[in-house]
């Protein structure tokens, strides 16, 4: 493995040395548009999934804590990844590997059955813990405002009108959960009709209906039947007409903003197109 190696850090080459002193590489899955390397292996301990993030992720940390504290209830049942090694100051950590094939781009993400298994997924995953954050209202405003601060090419009178939207939002606490973080199709794996789930690498604490806004953003939108789908094996909806507002608000924006700037501009102008829909009158 000596050039897929090579992206790696010392500290976490080391690690992986230890952990699996005679692993093989399989394949690349690493995306390629952020410094995350992910790592197919084979070893006398299995098949195996390497993750190993740059100086500057944030994204192996939460990913650690969360197959610590929350993905047990999907690990279990083999519905999620199985961790077996971690460490969040050289930000790498191995799980075991999770049969099936990335499900968007196949059939499977038109298909009802799918979104059903995902909302049940999901509802299994939030119920396990609920808390009251105090602050979550207001750190969510100013988490948009801080990407609306930073470099992006959203038109500027869509940015203020989002700005201006954004003063009346209310501040305060709310309930949060269990949230994957990107809970979609390009995280889920599909291995003879049963639907898998991957990538915890956004998971945190925050309202559930976080993890329905990238459905929205593209899946449901396209076809009603798959959120009809979704809900029902959720359970209910628990989406409140204002709240969902801003949480639209919140995706839009951060898609625009992250996708300028990791140079992806298909995204970013998905991005854009998400914010006029919110703000049709910006013309």
């Amino acid at each position: 493995m000596g050039d897929e190696l090579s992206r790696l850090r010392p500290e976490q080459r080391d690690l992986l040395g230890r952990w699996v002193p005679d692993a093989r590489l399989l394949a690349d899955h690493s995306w390629g548009l952020v410094d995350t390397v992910v790592l197919e292996l084979s070893s006398n301990q299995g098949r195996l999934v390497a993750k190993a993030g740059g100086p500057d992720d944030s994204h192996i940390g939460r990913e650690l804590r969360a197959h610590r504290e929350w993905t047990h209830p999907l690990a279990t049942t083999g519905h999620a990844p199985t961790l077996l090694y971690g460490d969040a100051s050289a930000k790498v950590l191995i799980t075991r590997y999770l049969p099936g094939q990335l499900l968007e781009g196949t059939s499977a993400q038109d298909d009802p059955d799918t979104y059903r298994q995902a909302g049940e997924l999901l509802a299994r995953y939030h119920g396990q813990v609920s808390a009251h954050d105090p602050e979550w209202r207001d750190k969510f405003r100013a988490r948009v405002r801080r990407d609306l601060d930073r470099p992006h090419r959203i038109d500027p009178g869509i940015e203020q009108m989002v700005r201006s939207d954004v003063s009346t939002w209310p501040g305060g606490g709310s309930d949060v959960v269990p949230t994957h973080g990107d809970w979609q199709p390009r995280n889920w794996l599909i291995d003879d009709g049963v639907v898998r789930v991957i990538d915890f690498g956004r998971a945190d604490l925050r309202p559930a209906t976080e993890d329905f806004v990238r459905l929205a953003r593209q899946d449901f939108s396209r076809n009603p039947r798959l959120e009809a789908a979704f809900l029902d094996g959720y359970g209910d909806d628990p989406r409140d007409p204002e709240q969902w507002h801003r949480d639209l608000v919140g995706e839009a924006v951060g898609t625009a903003v992250w996708a300028y700037g990791v140079g992806d501009e298909r995204f970013e102008r998905f991005g854009h197109g998400l914010l006029r829909s919110l703000y049709p009158s910006a013309g």
